[in-house]
C-alpha cells in the first residue's frame, strides 16, 4: 500500500518540498502537513504499517531514515541527526524503536502519529 492511497498527493508533495533541506525535518509539522491529523484511526494505522517496512509492529531507526521514501519515491533520506532526533522524540521506553511493547499494533500506530499530531488521542491520554 502506498501513502498516496491514504493521503492527498498534493499535500504529500508540499510537505516533502517544505523539508527538502537536510536537517530541516520536523515530524510533528510534517505529519500535520500531509494530513494525518484529519484521518481516521484506520487510515493512521495503515500509514503506520507502510512505515513499518519489516512488518515487525515497530518502526526502527533504519526505517525512520527512509520515511520520506514511503511518501514519494523521490523523497530524500533523513540525515543521521534527523533520524536520531525523530527516534528520541517518539521512543518513549528507550528500546530503540517506536512502539509500545505488549500493546496491540493498532494502539502502537495511533500512539505514534497522535504523539506528533498533538490531538486528543495524545500518548499521555492513551497511557492512562
Amino acid at each position: 500500500m502506498a501513502m498516496k492511497s491514504i493521503l492527498n498527493p498534493d499535500d504529500i508533495k508540499k510537505a516533502l518540498d517544505a523539508f527538502q533541506a537536510v536537517d530541516s525535518f520536523d515530524p510533528k509539522r510534517f505529519f500535520e502537513m500531509v494530513g494525518l491529523k484529519a484521518k481516521s484511526t484506520e487510515d493512521v494505522n495503515k500509514a503506520f504499517h507502510v512505515l513499518d517496512a519489516d512488518n515487525s509492529g515497530f518502526i526502527e531507526e533504519e526505517e525512520l531514515k527512509f520515511v520520506f521514501k514511503h511518501f514519494a519515491a523521490e523523497g530524500r533520506d533523513l540525515s543521521d541527526k534527523e533520524t536520531k532526533a525523530f527516534l528520541q522524540a517518539a521512543d518513549k521506553d528507550g528500546d530503540g524503536k517506536i512502539g509500545a511493547e505488549g500493546k496491540i499494533k493498532e494502539y502502537t500506530a495511533t500512539h505514534f502519529f497522535f504523539f506528533f499530531e498533538g490531538t486528543s488521542g495524545s500518548p499521555d491520554l492513551l497511557d492512562k
